[in-house]
């Protein structure tokens, strides 16, 4: 009797030692799905990819490109490809795309790694997602290769991506100016007590300056040419001093190619819709909040953080307009996949913020 147990015990501890080799060809991974950039934080290695969320596809359906090369191509192609972006407004439009965009990243993080699957992973969303597009997130995840899916509200995440101990009895406000969506949330005890989602970010603000100089100069230009215009002189506040920039783009009178100057109050007064739309939506989040979070975000601010957060200024107009104090995170567009990963690598003791 004594052997036979030995030998169970034997086998046991073999196919122990056998699953522990087999899972360590496996990898948690927490991904920030932005709808202008896709963010991998693998655990115990932080963020390993941050590429456009874009796909270049031929006219047979077949993917060409993924993510920055797809980028090169974007305005750029002729009949035979053209250029898909999945995600609008922060949610999955065009699902098998979205799919094949995933497993593509994914994979191209595996070639750089030693894992080859993927065990957990923890996906961003945002804040007024629906049932339906929860699950269509869910899906795509589980499509693309992982065995567990978990989602995690973006601004939760950002908060823990910017250091904040969300499991306290304090008000936190933050607010995430995204590609496609602006979230604001106050956030106490592991979860939101108000929340707001609104579906402008980076895009609008680049749809609103070609509309703007085709109105004004009767000139158009690209969306690569809007946002490289938007980091260059774009502001939210308007200045004494108005930088100008050289941009190019097709004369929509004669249809030859023109140079044009444009200035720094040209792009102010062209994103202007949303930037205010934006300040609404954060009055409207603290007319929300209760009165003794409300004292809290006196004492402690608004947390900044997304790719909007960078255009020139956002924080002092914010903290100019509602006289409290703005902290912009240390890499905006990283927040809310660092803030992914330290949930997944403590899923414990995060298990309350997960949805």
């Amino acid at each position: 009797m004594a052997t036979n147990t030995g030998q169970k015990q034997s086998k046991k501890t073999n196919s122990q030692s056998k699953g522990g080799w087999f899972n360590s060809f496996k990898s948690d991974l927490a991904i920030d799905l932005g709808t202008s950039n896709t963010l991998i934080y693998a655990r115990d290695q932080g963020v390993v990819l941050n590429e456009p969320t874009i796909v270049a596809v031929d006219s047979q359906g077949k993917i060409i490109a993924v993510g920055h090369e797809a980028l090169l191509m974007h305005e750029k192609t002729h009949k035979n490809i053209r250029t898909v972006r999945p995600l609008k407004g922060g949610v999955i439009a065009d699902f098998d795309i979205a799919e094949i965009m995933m497993r593509e990243m994914i994979q191209k993080v595996m070639n750089k790694r030693w894992f080859n699957s993927v065990r957990k992973m923890f996906v961003t969303v945002p804040n007024g997602i629906t049932a339906v597009e929860r699950m269509a997130v869910r899906d795509s995840a589980e499509n693309s290769g992982a065995k567990e899916v978990y989602l995690i509200e973006e601004t939760v995440a950002a908060a823990v991506g910017m250091g904040l101990n969300v499991k306290e009895p304090v008000g936190n406000m933050i607010v995430d100016i995204g590609g496609g969506t602006t979230e604001i949330a106050i956030i106490s005890l592991s979860g939101i007590v108000f929340s707001q989602s609104i579906r402008f970010g980076g895009e609008q603000m680049n749809t609103e300056i070609v509309n703007y100089i085709r109105r004004k100069y009767n000139l158009l230009i690209g969306e690569r040419t809007a946002e490289n215009v938007k980091h260059e002189v774009g502001a939210a506040i308007t200045y004494d001093e108005n930088i100008e920039m050289t941009t190019k783009g097709r004369n929509l009178v004669s249809g030859v190619p023109k140079n044009l100057t444009v200035t720094s109050n040209d792009i102010r007064e062209a994103i202007s819709e949303t930037v205010n739309s934006c300040m609404n939506a954060i009055t409207k989040s603290l007319e929300n909040t209760p009165p003794e979070l409300a004292s809290d975000i006196l004492d402690r601010g608004i947390m900044l953080t997304g790719g909007g957060a960078l255009l020139k200024d956002m924080d002092q107009m914010i903290k100019n307009t509602l006289n409290l104090p703005v902290h912009l995170a240390d890499d905006p567009l990283t927040t809310v996949a660092k803030g992914a990963g330290i949930i997944m690598e403590n899923h414990e003791d995060y298990r309350s913020v997960i949805i």
